[in-house]
């Protein structure tokens, strides 16, 4: 049953209300038509809590703008959305159009830094978020006293004498909830093993973090990737202003879990309308077993990326060299699922922390 403000309603004392369900929430599907950004397909989420979410069937089902009573949970950078005709995979070239948004896929055969493994040239972060998603499909139904929204696509990522691996991809959100779950079935449906590399870039922003902010997360230690990473290395957990000159920095996270895999980690600007505003995201280690915070705060490209994740951002021939990089076999599905949600207001900030914090000391 939606709660709706400031109260719960009923399918039958909701519908008695309004002509059409879209005036209080629902999915609707548009194109972008500007810029590099022209035919990029979009789906808008509304969940009638002033929660909007923005899907990409045009970039992967990645997920760009999202924000919550006119409040922004993720970083839009100066690129903004790009179609995939405008890929550069070449060196970081990608970053030509990483528009951040709240997520940012990374993979599926190769992520992290750009190299060469076994004679194949590998840019930053693989395709796979370059990739326009098909047999893209969008409805919205009652179940009982819920109104539920769900966005489906596949995501193909293909080659002749290379891989064939399947990404298909669900978006599930609720009338009256601030919150979505994302579930991948990734697929290889190939006849050889490939290389498995699976990154989730999120990007947290403006005004989720500022100066003062903070990255709450089951942290048993945080390693710093580099030497740049290490300067202040005890205060990775916090957010600095926008700061000229910044060098990015990235920690490499032990986290602890609950016994069924459950993560919980979010960032949180306490001083955000003076009752504090943020996100957060669930997810399971046993299927993403690393976490790499990436710490930008310069001026303009002001993010901090949490990055679940099965490997490491060193690229693919690090991963083989440790003997870590993952494959999936033919027709082997991994299942990855996630939950993303707002964290408005000091209580439930501190009923969040409180949570992380029984992660930590209970967990393994």
């Amino acid at each position: 049953m939606p709660d709706l403000f400031a109260k719960s309603y009923s399918r039958k004392e909701l519908m008695k209300r309004v002509g059409d369900i879209s005036q209080v929430g629902g999915v609707r599907a548009y194109t972008l038509s500007d810029g590099r950004a022209k035919g990029v397909e979009v789906l808008q989420f509304r969940t009638g809590t002033g929660f909007t979410f923005e899907v990409l069937p045009g970039r992967g089902m990645d997920v760009s703008y999202a924000e919550y009573r006119g409040k922004a949970l993720g970083w839009i950078s100066s690129t903004g959305v790009v179609a995939p005709e405008h890929y550069e995979p070449e060196g970081i070239a990608w970053l030509r159009g990483f528009f951040g948004g709240l997520l940012t896929t990374c993979g599926l055969t190769a992520a992290g830094a750009p190299c060469e493994d076994a004679g194949q040239a590998l840019g930053l972060h693989g395709r796979i978020s370059n990739i326009r998603a098909h047999d893209v499909g969008h409805w919205a139904e009652w179940e009982g006293d819920d109104y539920v929204m769900c966005a489906r696509g596949a995501v193909r990522q293909s080659v002749v004498f290379g891989e064939n691996i399947l990404l298909d991809r669900t978006i599930t959100a609720r009338l009256g909830e601030s919150s979505f779950i994302l579930e991948d079935r990734i697929t290889n449906e190939g006849f050889a093993p490939q290389p498995f590399m699976l990154l989730y870039h999120i990007n947290s922003g403006f005004p989720a973090i500022d100066g003062g902010a903070r990255l709450v997360s089951p942290t048993r230690s945080a390693k710093p990737r580099d030497a740049a990473a290490t300067a202040e290395a005890k205060k990775y957990m916090e957010v600095l202003p926008p700061t000229h000159g910044f060098a990015e920095r990235c920690y490499y996270h032990d986290m602890a879990s609950l016994k069924d895999g459950t993560v919980l980690a979010g960032m949180v600007n306490p001083s955000c309308e003076g009752s504090g505003f943020g996100f957060y995201v669930k997810y399971n280690k046993k299927h993403l077993p690393k976490f790499t915070e990436w710490k930008m705060c310069g001026e303009g490209d002001y993010t901090v990326g949490l990055e679940p994740a099965n490997c490491w951002v060193e690229g693919r021939a690090k991963e083989r060299s440790r003997g870590t990089l993952q494959t999936v076999k033919p027709g082997e599905t991994r299942l990855v699922r996630m939950e993303f949600g707002v964290l408005d207001g000091a209580e439930a900030i501190e009923r969040f922390e409180r949570r992380v914090e029984n992660i930590r000391k209970r967990g393994s």
